[in-house]
């Protein structure tokens, strides 16, 4: 198989040594500052990107985070730096255009290869994959439990109905409320309900009485 391609965004030529014998299992390729990267990644997009901050021309790597996300946005993003203040690190890995990773110079080699094999492995694609079936799964339940709520109210109605609809007297809503196991506010909200459709003469509930809003 085809090794995964890193884009390393580095101007020190001593740093870049250390990712050639640190990472050969992959493919690596180097550009000295964030305008080369910006170039080079139309041609040949990376599985990730690892980014310095301080840069070569004067450039700095967190200022283009923005437009590496709009070219690469399912590509994981790993920042190496010694020179972020806590505030800028927090910034870099918040909010939708943020970086993955963010580990400091000098970098501990074996957290590096660590690092990079869990980005390509859970982040990415994947990571959008699992988001989707994530919310899939939520609205899923959600969908079921207003269905299984929708048919309980309407059974509910429907056995009210047969009971209250020949007669002309105020209904008992405690007592419904016991039979049915629900609170009363919900037995007041089937009536009104009830009466609203026709179903129900107004007897049963009058106007007069606490209304329930609507679910």
């Amino acid at each position: 198989m085809t090794p995964p391609t890193l884009l390393i965004v580095e101007d020190d030529d001593f740093q870049y040594e250390i990712y050639e014998e640190t990472l050969s299992a992959y493919h690596l390729v180097r550009v000295r500052n964030g305008s080369e990267a910006l170039a080079a990644i139309p041609a040949s997009p990376p599985d990730l990107l690892l980014l310095d901050h301080i840069l070569a021309a004067g450039e700095l790597g967190l200022s283009f985070l923005p437009a590496f996300k709009e070219l690469l946005p399912h590509v994981p993003i790993i920042i190496i730096s010694g020179a972020l203040e806590v505030q800028q690190q927090l910034q870099a890995l918040q909010g939708p255009r943020r970086a993955h990773y963010c580990l400091p110079k000098p970098v501990d080699v074996h957290e590096l290869k660590r690092t990079i094999a869990t980005a390509l492995e859970e982040c990415g694609h994947r990571e959008v994959i699992r988001q989707f079936e994530a919310l899939e799964r939520s609205q899923r339940v959600d969908a079921l439990d207003l269905f299984s709520r929708s048919t309980d109210r309407l059974s509910r109605q429907h056995q009210i109905c047969e009971q209250l609809k020949t007669s002309r007297q105020r209904a008992n809503i405690s007592a419904l409320a016991r039979q049915f196991g629900v609170a009363r506010r919900t037995i007041i909200r089937d009536l009104q309900e009830l009466i609203r459709r026709g179903q129900l003469p107004a007897e049963i509930y009058p106007e007069g009485e606490p209304s329930v809003p609507p679910e």
